[in-house]
């Protein structure tokens, strides 16, 4: 069998690791002490973004449902 690597299916999967990632990763500096605010805000931002990236690419992946 020969994987797409370029597969929307892939890509989510891609995304979701990245996202699992960083929600580790924030658990983790939000118990160190100091901490530093700036970098929990980037860290926020592009878990967020992934966030939407995943879900654009969801609805590209379910098929339209008849009305």
């Amino acid at each position: 069998m020969v994987t797409n690597l370029h597969s929307p299916e892939r890509h989510l999967i891609e995304l979701r690791m990245e996202h699992a990632d960083l929600d580790a990763l924030i658990d983790r500096a939000a118990n160190d002490a100091p901490v530093d605010e700036l970098m929990m805000r980037r860290l926020k931002k592009r878990r967020l973004s992934l966030r939407d990236e995943i879900a654009r690419v969801e609805r590209e992946l379910q098929p339209n449902e008849p009305a």
